[in-house]
């Protein structure tokens, strides 16, 4: 063979090399991405031909699919729209899925492995395919009540309620909400007018707050500095100081208490004074001596700082922060500085206080059943790490029954006595002059927890600059909390 003739043979070779290449990378490699891509229409006709899973809380229906006259033969309702599409999210022709639509979306298509059996004998017995069901956690009377405690105010933020002992979410609310239903709409017109007015609003309502917003704690994460204070030598009888303000230590910045205020009569005031009575000097002081250290081993114990919770979508990574120097330090022990927390952790941070120290994965999926309503998988409790010892939660519980009977605002339940804490933390640019985010962390009853809360209302909600965690957040914490009760008895 001559060189020219090889040269040729090489290159045909190369050329058909090449071509084998590309259609393996095309038909193997990203076989799963342009499948899944929101533009390829085949896949969504095949998608749509077959009846996707119910998604469901307590037997009532979420999320469904019903027969269509349109184009495509099922189309996507959701008969309790915005309270609950913070879980169910939305399925679009256009913009894809979100909430539970994606995370559990090979259930509800019916491509999940756990539903093996059920595409096995849809194709051997000519049954038309169907999607498996998804149940949720979530209790429709609490999170109405969550929702409703937001949106009648027109509060900006999110409500998470769980149970202490499995982690189980009772109700994750987030406001301002959106409809589902229009962007699972027949027509793409309607949903691109959904999909830009939900973009183009102030306040997204796309985003779950519950477990997307990081926002400073203020004091509820004194929570946190005393669980490391009880572990580390101090008790509750344990004296801090009571001034009305203080200078950070090597700095030239001054911190005060709220309304600068001293903490009680005297010079000194103890640590259940200090908690009840949420003194940042005396927080201050405990966070110099705890030190940077113990403050974050003791974060992270309650789960801070993970970075791979999901519930089954993923969950902000709350933080602390670097805490370099006494002074961050001394901000970071009452929440402010750098400390940033999503609604979720700081319930899941209640939550195992009231577990006694437990602190359990938040999870959102009770049972995956099959098409025919059979159990085809359930959700066990998942023990994350452990916060503190059962006799250090028992203390902080008590402290935190001291702070309950300080905290004002509407709604305290008779007969049920709630271990709680407030934050009213401070934000943005200039936060000397922003109204501040208010907060609420309880669970109750404080001898027996059956529900941990947590409640977020951002700037101030309408009380503005004059708001506090125990004025705006608490009343709506006691309220989910009241009929979570109603729903357990």
């Amino acid at each position: 063979m001559n060189r020219p003739v090889r040269r040729v043979a090489l290159a045909v070779m190369i050329m058909v090399v090449a071509l084998l290449a590309n259609i393996t990378y095309v038909q193997v490699v990203m076989a799963g991405q342009y499948r899944d891509d929101p533009r390829n229409q085949r896949s969504q006709i095949d998608e749509y031909s077959r009846q996707r899973g119910q998604i469901t809380a307590d037997g009532q229906v979420l999320a469904q699919s019903v027969e269509s006259d349109g184009r495509l033969r099922f189309a996507r309702q959701y008969p309790e729209g915005p309270a609950f599409a913070p879980i169910t999210g939305f399925l679009s022709t256009v913009y894809g899925k979100g909430a539970l639509e994606r995370s559990a979306d090979d259930v509800l298509n019916g491509t999940d492995d756990r539903l093996f059996v059920r595409r096995l004998s849809d194709l051997i017995t000519g049954r038309d395919p169907a999607g498996g069901n998804v149940l949720t956690t979530i209790d429709p009377e609490v999170q109405r009540v969550a929702y409703e405690g937001l949106e009648s105010r027109g509060y900006t933020g999110a409500v998470v309620a769980l149970e202490p002992q499995t982690g189980a979410i009772l109700g994750m609310a987030s406001t301002p909400s959106y409809d589902p239903n229009r962007l699972a709409s027949p027509d793409p017109k309607d949903q691109q007018e959904a999909w830009k007015e939900y973009n183009n609003a102030e306040l997204n309502p796309l985003t779950n707050r519950a477990i997307s917003e990081i926002e400073p704690p203020g004091s509820t994460f004194k929570l946190v500095t005393t669980a490391a204070a009880l572990q580390n030598g101090y008790t509750p009888e344990s004296r801090l100081t009571a001034a009305r303000n203080i200078q950070l230590a090597d700095s030239t910045t001054t911190l005060e208490n709220y309304n600068g205020t001293p903490c009680g009569s005297g010079d000194t005031a103890s640590l259940r004074e200090a908690l009840a009575r949420s003194c940042n000097t005396a927080f201050a002081q405990l966070g110099e001596e705890l030190g940077a250290d113990k403050l974050r081993a003791q974060a992270e114990a309650f789960g801070i700082g993970r970075s791979d919770l999901q519930i089954p979508m993923p969950v902000g990574a709350s933080q602390v922060g670097p805490m370099s120097d006494v002074p961050s330090t001394q901000q970071s022990a009452i929440g402010q500085r750098d400390v940033r927390l999503t609604p979720m952790q700081l319930a899941m941070i209640g939550g195992s206080i009231a577990n006694g120290g437990q602190t359990m994965a938040p999870h959102l999926i009770k049972e995956i059943q099959s098409a025919t309503l059979d159990p085809v998988d359930t959700t066990e409790p998942d023990r994350m790490a452990r916060s503190m010892p059962p006799d250090v939660a028992g203390t902080l519980t008590d402290l935190m029954l001291g702070s309950e009977e300080r905290t004002q605002g509407g709604g305290k339940i008779t007969g049920v006595r709630i271990a709680s804490k407030t934050g009213t933390a401070e934000h943005g640019e200039n936060p000397k002059s922003t109204p501040p985010h208010a907060w609420y962390v309880a669970f109750a009853p404080a001898e027996d927890p059956k529900v941990a809360v947590a409640v977020l209302v951002e700037s101030g909600g309408d009380r503005g600059a004059e708001a506090t965690g125990g004025s705006v957040a608490a009343p709506i914490g006691r309220s989910v909390i009241a009929e979570a009760l109603r729903d357990a008895q």
